[in-house]
């Protein structure tokens, strides 16, 4: 395909928290817009594929404002979500994947709704629809599988779209290779993943959907396990709700009542003691996570890279540095690069530069 200044690409991206719509002109950003759901709005869905029909209007409201710039789009990218492990890449959309992705597979979350919502558009538009790096990429060592009991295996779930991205940017700072290099990528949202990079291959992260790792704006994160077998057995929650309480209600949503870290921050900045506990509870255990990899890699830890929204915070991140800027540079790259990413991987195979893959 000819790349022109006419070649355009709509993405999504559905997160826990938001749902971000962006066109892109080859990697130039022509539109880029974040509808921010509230804790409020999202409670009335018991399941992600529920939220289906509020994402599509949200996003097609705000696509009706830019009609113009749509009619000559190539393609819809979209969030790659929890469909069965696969290596890293972009795929194309297929009805399988759509299958897995309403199932979810691998777990409920947002992104789910990824590459369902970039098919529903890329027909109405007579475009393919493309899925890229999914939340699925497994890349793990061996022993990163091992979890402590046969009947359980760890697994790779975290954000690898936009992880991959800044420690491409990063080592493009610091004049190296990605696939040369060692980092400790934590993406700060709606779910905290830390990711130990070696050499271009996520050989570990915390599985940030289903209660591993550090706690986060409306995730649980790793709990006493015998205190959450008790509490399955105590009658008080069914299955679906105790669930509930640990993906959407748990982190700062269960202490505070709020998924929104600026109203936390402002919080703790006002004097508000509560909120500064688990405020700084939840920059401590991110912290622990960043040390534990830095045991991984050995010590050599070329950077360590704090990025998504949370990232903007101040507070917060100067309270990481505090505990983790012996191990190695921290490098802070606030928000994410995940909308760009999704554009430059569908690029990638329009250049032939990689294959299409293919999902099964």
């Amino acid at each position: 395909m000819d790349l022109d200044k006419t070649c355009k690409i709509l993405v999504i991206n559905p997160g826990s928290t938001s749902t971000k719509i962006a066109i892109y002109r080859n990697e130039e950003e022509v539109f880029l817009d974040t509808v921010r759901h509230s804790v409020e709005e999202l409670k009335r869905y018991s399941t992600i594929y529920e939220q289906y029909e509020f994402r599509k209007k949200v996003i097609l409201e705000k696509l009706e404002q830019k009609a113009s710039e749509l009619m000559d789009i190539v393609a819809v990218a979209g969030r790659g979500g929890n469909m069965k492990p696969v290596v890293g890449g972009t795929y194309k959309v297929n009805d399988q994947m759509i299958n897995d992705l309403k199932e979810g597979v691998m777990g409920q979350h947002a992104s789910n709704l990824g590459g369902i919502l970039a098919l529903e558009i890329a027909n109405m538009y007579d475009v393919p629809a493309f899925v890229v790096d999914p939340v699925v990429v497994d890349e793990f060592d061996d022993l990163s599988r091992i979890a402590g009991i046969p009947d359980i295996q760890r697994k790779s779930k975290d954000h690898p779209l936009n992880q991959k991205a800044a420690g491409r940017k990063a080592a493009e700072e610091l004049g190296g290779d990605y696939g040369k290099l060692n980092f400790l990528i934590v993406h700060l949202g709606g779910g905290i993943s830390v990711g130990i990079h070696k050499k271009g291959r996520v050989i570990d992260v915390n599985n940030c959907l289903d209660g591993d790792g550090p706690f986060s704006p409306e995730r649980a994160g790793g709990l006493p396990v015998g205190s959450l077998i008790d509490l399955c057995y105590s009658g008080k929650y069914t299955n679906k709700e105790l669930r509930k309480r640990i993906v959407g209600k748990g982190g700062l949503v269960g202490y505070l009542g709020s998924n929104d870290t600026r109203i936390v921050s402002r919080k703790v900045i006002e004097g508000d003691r509560k909120a500064e506990l688990i405020y700084k509870a939840m920059a401590y255990q991110v912290a622990k996570e960043i040390g534990a990899g830095a045991t991984v890699l050995k010590g050599d830890v070329d950077a360590i890279i704090l990025t998504g929204g949370i990232a903007f915070d101040e507070l917060f991140v100067n309270w990481v540095k505090e505990y983790v800027d012996f191990i190695s540079k921290v490098i802070v790259y606030p928000g994410e690069f995940e909308m760009l990413a999704l554009a430059q991987g569908v690029l990638r195979v329009f250049k032939k530069e990689e294959e299409i893959k293919k999902y099964k």
